[in-house]
């Protein structure tokens, strides 16, 4: 077999998953992750359908994803005098499956840990592809050479701006942040909205969910501090308990912040470099991200497998197959949804969640994109690869 040094970058979900395949399939993967460690924080992620659950299985971890199912109860929609308004359904946005993004990780890391290298604390800093495989320098370790080099690292793809250019030139900001806080809340669950901004309190998500109506903000990244100021500053006007909540941020515990942004990327593979999940499809808070990342991770591997890892047939195969099934995620804009921009859409969503027998058959609708896929089995190709 060719090309069986295989960089990943990124260790959140896509990354580790696609790390367990190609290990089973005989390759050498390294991941390096930026973080100092897996990050065990974040909303709960879901799984839906019989792809997800087919995946799942075959990877051997089914049941443990299982046994960490949450679910959220039902939750009253209250007005800023604190009066009930509608109800906000426990089952909108979780799938079959629902399991706090954490919990994966760790599950997916135990998963990987012997049969891959993991690089913490570091990330890539220069990629130069060469006929023979792809150069690769470190912000702080040795420089490298690997034979391909996977982009897993999200929507603010580090691989993809040096690989294939500026973020700017693929990723297009929807119109909403969003935020995750672990910060007191009385042990409240409720969820409040004004136009433009909207605050989910308890819940799987986090302690506190906000979601608010932004231009594009300048970049913090790496500095979260900045970012809960962004976040201070954009809903410290708002009534209810807003104030009282933002007044909180500073101290979070736990705090991630992100804007909800699509990625759009014809073409996934440029030479020996690849992009998978949100890297190459992304859409933040769409709902599929994670199915998404542990089904692209599989269909990879295994055509990475199947071509002996010639990695151009591979990577055509791949885009070729899961294109498609990939598309689901450019049909969701949750920020319209969660937070409007007016009264009347506040109203006209409190109305929707409310009308359970409604929101239940337009979720099932919205899912159906996901199950657009024929799951190839490349069992096979472990004994010809190794």
């Amino acid at each position: 077999m060719q090309n069986t040094r295989v960089l990943i970058s990124g260790a959140s979900i896509a990354g580790p998953a696609l790390a367990h395949w190609l290990a089973r399939y005989g390759f050498e993967v390294t991941v390096v992750e930026k973080a100092g460690a897996i990050r065990l924080g974040g909303q709960a992620v879901d799984f839906k359908g019989p792809i997800h659950m087919d995946v799942l299985r075959r990877m051997g971890i089914l049941d443990a994803v299982r046994a960490l199912d949450v679910r959220d109860d039902d939750a009253p929609i209250v007005n800023a005098a604190g009066r009930r308004v509608g109800t906000a359904p426990g089952a909108f946005g979780a799938g079959e499956v629902n399991v706090p993004r954490g919990d994966l990780a760790r599950i997916l890391h135990d998963l990987t840990t012997t049969d891959a290298e993991y690089v913490f604390g570091d990330s890539i800093a220069t990629l130069t592809e060469t006929p023979d495989g792809v150069d690769v320098t470190f912000v702080h370790g040795a420089p490298r050479t690997f034979d391909i080099v996977v982009g897993a690292d999200g929507m603010h793809s580090t691989v993809r701006r040096l690989a294939f250019g500026p973020e700017s030139e693929f990723v297009t900001h929807l119109g909403h942040y969003y935020a995750l806080a672990d910060i007191d809340t009385g042990g409240d669950d409720v969820v409040y909205s004004e136009p433009g901004k909207t605050v989910m309190l308890g819940g799987t998500k986090a302690p506190a969910f906000f979601v608010f109506a932004s231009p594009l903000l300048p970049p913090a990244r790496d500095d979260v501090d900045v970012q809960k100021r962004q976040v201070a500053d954009a809903l410290r006007d708002g009534r209810w308990r807003l104030p009282q909540l933002v007044a909180q941020l500073p101290g979070a515990r736990d705090f991630h912040m992100d804007s909800i942004s699509r990625a759009t990327v014809d073409r996934w593979s440029r030479g020996r470099i690849v992009l998978l999940g949100d890297s190459a499809w992304g859409n933040a808070l769409g709902g599929y991200g994670t199915g998404l990342a542990l089904v692209g991770a599989y269909v990879l591997a295994g055509e990475l497998a199947r071509a002996h890892g010639d990695h151009g047939p591979a990577f055509a195969s791949f885009q070729r197959r899961f294109e498609e099934y990939a598309s689901v995620s450019r049909k969701v804009n949750a920020g319209k949804l969660l937070a409007p921009r007016t009264a009347a859409g506040v109203a006209v969503r409190n109305a929707l969640f409310s009308a359970l027998a409604v929101v239940a058959p337009l979720m099932r609708i919205v899912d159906r994109p996901a199950s657009n896929l024929r799951l190839e089995s490349y069992e096979a190709e472990q004994a010809v690869v190794r």
